[in-house]
């Protein structure tokens, strides 16, 4: 006869068993790190309806297209991050409802090296307390998305001082209590979308008219509002030629390092309208940008793509260009060599628009201006400035080329003087506004056509300045 051992437990020892058998269920589910499908993000400039584009998205400046964006997210219960840069707060959201919310206290500064664009971005690495080794400093509880963008705590000096709150090198700072609860409570892989309002549109009117340009494609638009003063076959993807470089400027300081050197070797020697390089030589990454941006070099071109790898940097640029909704773009070379090199004005004027609201330091490297950097001067001496207008005051930057393939190329900004027309009865404000001018398959006139665009938008727009000699 089998024998079957009975024991008696007291009920409270089974319900607390089952207490603490369901909450460890719970924490594993919260913290376990997973894989997240956003197949269902139906967002109308995704790169394929198979596959959603992580990284720097320009139509997350719009408030509308947010809000969509982030519906679609809570719809489907995603476990992720709202960082909304405009009222500075950010949020961690759990199946369909906003666990925690907290204050975000500091953000990368505008302008500067480590601004943080809108866009969709993933946690890729959790660091305890990362030392930053530009700044000095240790980031507690730093949460790492696209590169050299983080979330993290109040930083504090190796002695443990905490920095001033005017210090403002990190890019979304929480209190360090915030940061180690949101970096608790978050999973490496978790979406973050962030937010801030660039260039939704205005209430701006203009009164329209419309001449004619000698080129085979070119838009005139207001970065502010989108209004459009010129336009021709605006969807039309010819060669870039040399803009294809201001891609090649983004590329680099978002996936280098730019302390560190380059060598030049015999294969970074091509030509150029300036040659600069030479071989044997080491210069820091950041000096390459100013030859490439100022004098359009291939050398450096040539020498940022080598060291990254010509296969690789391509891809980044064609994933780049993705990003920012420059849907008829495909890159081949970092220097703009080959008619490979191809988008659509509409597709440039998508790039300005970037630059200026996430980038704009590469602007004001292009026009001489850049002023105060957290680098040294560069090592190149008596470097020259090609894009045309760099002594014209109302030029905010931009990017000259020519190939035989492209004929002349332009795409820059300018800020100009113009009246806000209010109401029907046009009572007038002068102010300033950004306009970009992208012109492509121009003639060796394309200087006159330019000048002749700005002229006529002053005068039927606006009050003409007078442009520098």
């Amino acid at each position: 006869m089998k024998r079957v051992l009975l024991v008696k437990i007291p009920a409270w020892i089974l319900t607390v068993a089952f207490l603490a058998i369901a909450a460890g269920v719970f924490i594993f589910a919260l913290l376990a790190p997973r894989s997240v499908d956003l197949s269902f993000l139906s967002l109308p400039t995704s790169p394929s309806d198979e596959e959603f584009e992580y990284g720097p998205r320009t139509e997350l400046g719009n408030a509308q297209f947010f809000r969509d964006a982030k519906n679609q997210l809570v719809a489907a219960k995603t476990t992720f991050i709202e960082a909304d840069l405009s009222s500075m707060m950010l949020r961690l959201h759990k199946d369909g409802a906003i666990l925690r919310e907290v204050k975000i206290l500091a953000k990368g500064k505008e302008g500067s090296w480590w601004e943080t664009p809108a866009g969709l971005y993933r946690i890729e690495t959790k660091i305890k307390n990362h030392f930053s080794g530009f700044g000095q400093v240790y980031q507690p509880w730093s949460m790492v998305f696209q590169g050299n963008f983080f979330i993290h705590g109040w930083p504090y000096y190796p002695g443990g001082a905490p920095v001033a709150s005017s210090y403002s090198g990190g890019c979304i700072r929480l209190s360090t209590a915030d940061a180690e609860e949101i970096y608790h409570l978050t999973p490496q892989g978790t979406p973050v979308l962030v937010y801030e309002k660039d260039w939704s549109a205005d209430s701006f009117t203009y009164r329209e008219n419309t001449p004619r340009v000698a080129a085979r494609t070119y838009l005139v638009a207001d970065l502010g509002n989108n209004f459009t003063f010129l336009d021709k076959n605006k969807t039309d993807a010819l060669p870039i030629a040399s803009i294809t470089k201001l891609v090649t400027a983004l590329i680099t300081t978002e996936y280098l390092n730019l302390d560190r050197t380059i060598t030049v070797t015999d294969r970074m020697i091509v030509p150029t309208s300036k040659p600069r390089l030479q071989i044997g030589k080491s210069y820091p990454i950041y000096d390459y940008l100013f030859p490439l941006l100022l004098e359009s070099s291939n050398e450096a071109a040539t020498a940022l793509g080598i060291h990254m790898g010509s296969a690789r940097i391509v891809a980044l640029m064609n994933k780049k260009a993705a990003s920012v909704g420059m849907r008829q773009t495909s890159f081949a070379d970092p220097a703009g060599i080959s008619d490979g090199n191809r988008a659509s004005a509409e597709d440039l004027f998508m790039l300005t628009k970037y630059l200026y609201n996430n980038r704009s330091f590469i602007l004001r490297m292009t026009s001489g201006r850049l002023g105060a950097s957290a680098y040294d001067n560069p090592r190149f001496s008596n470097l020259g400035n090609f894009n045309l207008f760099s002594k014209d005051a109302r030029f905010v930057g931009g990017k000259v080329g020519k190939t035989p393939g492209a004929g002349e190329t332009f795409a820059g900004i300018f800020n100009l003087r113009v009246r806000n027309y209010e109401d029907e009865e046009a009572s007038e404000s002068v102010t300033t506004r950004p306009v970009a001018v992208i012109i492509l398959g121009a003639n060796d006139q394309m200087k006159d056509d330019i000048d002749s665009v700005l002229a006529w938008i002053e005068a039927r727009y606006g009050k003409p300045t007078t442009p520098a000699q």
